[in-house]
């Protein structure tokens, strides 16, 4: 049975995340209804992890598994002249039956985006946080080094199940300015729920003045959500990719 893998984009502003839920519409609800129309028959989706609602993704893998006779490039085709307008395919590509885009993922990379200044950003007000203070960018840079590494990201996860392992590794922070924005991109094997926006928040609080950088590494080690900042609205965050 051919095993469909799927590259996505979406804009998540009107999506309740990835994942489907009962009450709210979500992306993997609509794939799974246009692929349905498309080979007449529910199928489920497998996605490489959820999302919070509002956030973005440029390359989103998923895949399915179906007994169908139609090309990847007609699958593409079908799928996206079934699906909404701000959801598309951009690849298609027949994986071998063992690929599953949850489990054989190693990593993601995430990039949250910001725009400073006095005057809120309006054309994309979707995709940015606005923050109308101006931020320290070399001390955002400063606090970030210490989440680099393995460590126990428990004082960055919200909604946390008591077994839950909080250990993750962080391959990289990097924090960069252009203008009146500021981006800031995470790698790494792993993100628990909340935890990249959390981190986010915590380093806004830095980039504004009201923490100093070292205040982070005290978060890190207290393992303890009420120490640690905000968490960043989701319209900034976009999943960037998956490592496979």
């Amino acid at each position: 049975m051919p095993n469909y893998r799927l590259t996505l984009t979406f804009d998540g502003t009107r999506y309740h995340g990835w994942q489907r839920q009962k009450n709210a519409v979500t992306v993997q609800e609509v794939l799974e209804r246009a692929i349905e129309k498309t080979v007449g028959e529910h199928v489920g989706v497998l996605g490489c992890g959820r999302t919070d609602a509002g956030v973005h993704a440029e390359r989103y893998v998923a895949n399915f598994s179906v007994d169908s006779a139609l090309a990847p490039e007609r699958m593409q085709a079908a799928l996206n002249s079934r699906l909404p307008e701000d959801v598309a395919v951009t690849a298609c590509d027949l994986a071998s039956d063992d690929f599953h885009a949850t489990l054989s993922a190693r990593g993601k990379v995430y990039r949250y985006t910001i725009v400073t200044g006095e005057v809120r950003p309006v054309l994309e007000r979707d995709f940015v946080h606005w923050c109308r203070h101006p931020l320290d960018v070399e001390a955002m840079r400063q606090a970030a080094a210490c989440l680099v590494g393995e460590h126990d990201f428990a004082s960055f996860v919200t909604e946390l199940a008591p077994d839950k392992n909080t250990v993750r590794t962080i391959h990289g922070i990097d924090v960069e300015t252009e203008g009146r924005t500021v981006g800031i991109t995470l790698a790494g094997n792993g993100f628990l729920y909340n935890m990249v926006r959390t981190i986010v928040g915590c380093l806004i609080a830095v980039g504004r003045g009201l923490r100093k950088p070292e205040w982070l590494k005290e978060v890190l080690d207290a393992r303890d959500r009420t120490r640690a900042a905000e968490t960043a609205p989701a319209r900034g965050l976009t999943l960037v990719k998956a490592i496979y």
